[in-house]
C-alpha cells in the first residue's frame, strides 16, 4: 500500500476537520462519532489517530474552524459594505449581518451556520476545562471582537462597545435557538422578526 505524502495527510486532516465542523453544528457534538466524521470526509476511521489525539481533539479543532468561518464572513461583510456616509439607502455591514443571521436560511441550515448557536448547548454541558468548552470560549471571544469591528465600519467612533456587542450577540444567538426549537412556523418567524426589529432600532 503506497504511503501518503505529508501534503496529502495534511489535506486529509483538513477534510476531516471541515466535514466534522458541519456535522457538529447540524447534529451536536455528542452525536458525531469518529467513524461518522471520517466517513463524511471519505476516509476510513482506521487512520483517525494519525491525525488527531482523540475525538475531543477533533471536536475542538472543528469547533474552532466553525468560529473562524463566521469571523471570515464578518470580515468579508466589512470589506463589501464600506461606510459611505452619503446614501442612506446603502446597507451597512451590521445591517447585512443581522439580516443574514436572523434569516430563515440560517435557522433552517445549522450545518452552515454560526457555531455559537449550533454548539452552545454542547459547550454549556461540558465540564470546565473540557476541550470543547475551551474551544467554544476562544471562538466566542473572537466572534465578539469581530462584531465590534463590524459596527466600527459604520460609526464615527470605535464602534459598539463590548458590553453592547455581548448583549446584541446574546440576542442573536438566543433568537436563532428559540426559532429552531419551535415547531410552530408562525412563532418561529415571529421570534426572528422581533429580534431583527429590536436590533435594527438599537
Amino acid at each position: 500500500m503506497p504511503r501518503v505524502s505529508r501534503a496529502e495527510a495534511q489535506q486529509h486532516r483538513q477534510q476531516v476537520i471541515d466535514h466534522t465542523s458541519r456535522l457538529i453544528r447540524e447534529k451536536g457534538a455528542e452525536q458525531v462519532s469518529v467513524p461518522l466524521a471520517m466517513a463524511a470526509a471519505g476516509l476510513t476511521h482506521g487512520g483517525f489517530y494519525r491525525h488527531f489525539s482523540s475525538k475531543d481533539d477533533l471536536i475542538a479543532r472543528a469547533l474552532l474552524a466553525a468560529f473562524a468561518e463566521r469571523r471570515q464572513a464578518l470580515d468579508r461583510l466589512v470589506d463589501e459594505h464600506p461606510p459611505t456616509g452619503t446614501d442612506p439607502a446603502d446597507r451597512s455591514a451590521r445591517a447585512e449581518f443581522l439580516a443574514l443571521y436572523l434569516s430563515t436560511l440560517h435557522r433552517d441550515h445549522p450545518a452552515d451556520g454560526c457555531a455559537a448557536a449550533g454548539l452552545v448547548a454542547d459547550a454549556a454541558r461540558a465540564e470546565p476545562g473540557a476541550p470543547i468548552r475551551t474551544a467554544f470560549t476562544t471562538g466566542l471571544r473572537d466572534l465578539v471582537d469581530g462584531f465590534q469591528q463590524l459596527t466600527a465600519s459604520t460609526d464615527d467612533d470605535a464602534g459598539t462597545d463590548r458590553r453592547t456587542a455581548l448583549a446584541e450577540l446574546s440576542t442573536l444567538v438566543g433568537a436563532v435557538l428559540l426559532a429552531r426549537a419551535s415547531d410552530d412556523p408562525a412563532l418561529s418567524h415571529e421570534i426572528l422578526d422581533a429580534a431583527r426589529q429590536h436590533l435594527d432600532e438599537a
